[in-house]
């Protein structure tokens, strides 16, 4: 009997969610995703002590900023982990830039032309960037350039549904996180099935299936193993290592929750996506208005401990 990884990674891309290579090589993803949390907590590791030494050594010889150093770190643990996966590796864009179109974009051909400097193509990059109005406009504008972006901190379909019509190549949506919300606000506790977060990618992949929207779904921010069997068949689940080992130690069955076919059937009506419908559904939905601003807000603030720790070194 297959243990319950191996049986996942046979109808559902499985996405490592850490900058610890180490784990990388134990789970063998087929794809790897950071953020500045992730990065930040990487970057203190003894391991890693060499990609960033050589991050503010390259600062220094060039006078860069802060702000480029930090970037230039992220790249720094793509380029490496790049080399342990087959697929591609998510780097993001600065969650201060959130609500800036042009910055995102100019700093998103800036990650890409670091990665083409080390030999890595735009191929096997993801920009990552939050899916406010602003993000999805810069990602959109990526794409028509061939640079394939990941719509990260996504908590609704109205989200989803604006990154599908902007032809952006993969969302994010956050399961863990919704179901916190829900368990607050709420004061219950959900099964697997009644999961909020569950239910709420069940339904985006339903509706992108079944109006014919290319873009791909990969669940994240899972809590417990519960939630990413509940999601199996999803095109793709990004996992934290905790949870990747804890599937990998469980030689129990494995069923296929989603399909294209099944889920189609039960697809949610179709809503626009233009500016005013989107902050509109926004505003009205409680939760992912919080989430998102929680989000943009708990990466501001593990980015600027980065640079912090870069400025000191600097």
């Amino acid at each position: 009997m297959q243990n319950k990884l191996d049986q996942l990674k046979s109808m559902t891309v499985v996405v490592a969610d850490t900058g610890d290579m180490d784990s990388i090589r134990t789970f063998k993803p087929t794809d790897a995703t950071t953020n500045p949390s992730l990065i930040l907590k990487a970057a203190q590791m003894p391991a890693y002590s060499g990609l960033v030494d050589e991050a503010v050594a390259w600062g220094k010889a060039h006078k860069a900023s802060v702000q480029a150093v930090t970037q230039r770190l992220a790249v720094n643990f793509g380029s490496e982990l790049s080399k342990i996966v087959p697929g591609r590796v998510s780097t993001e864009v600065d969650a201060d830039l959130s609500f800036n179109t042009a910055e995102t974009v100019a700093r998103a051909r800036e990650i890409i032309a670091d990665y083409a400097s080390r030999g890595i193509g735009k191929e096997r990059v993801l920009i990552k960037v939050a899916s406010t109005w602003e993000g999805i406009r810069a990602a959109e504008i990526l794409q028509k350039e061939g640079i394939d972006c990941n719509l990260t901190l996504l908590f609704s379909l109205a989200q989803a549904v604006a990154c599908g019509d902007a032809g952006v190549f993969l969302i994010s949506p956050f399961v863990g996180r919704i179901l916190d919300w829900h368990v607050k606000n709420d004061g219950k506790t959900f099964t697997a099935e009644e999961d909020p977060g569950v239910i709420s990618v069940r339904s985006i992949y339903a509706y992108y299936r079944a109006y014919g929207i290319k873009t791909v779904v990969m669940g994240a921010s899972f809590r417990n193993t519960g939630e990413i069997e509940a999601l199996a068949g999803c095109d793709r689940l990004t996992i934290s290592p905790q949870l990747l080992d804890a599937l990998m130690k469980d030689e129990g069955t494995l069923v296929r929750k989603l399909d294209p076919v099944s889920a189609a059937k039960n697809a949610p009506a179709k809503i626009s996506a233009d500016e005013n419908t989107f902050r509109f559904l926004m505003n009205e939905d409680a939760m992912a208005t919080e989430k998102l601003a929680e989000g943009i807000r708990g990466f501001v603030k593990d980015l600027r401990t980065l640079r912090d720790i870069i400025s000191k070194r600097m």
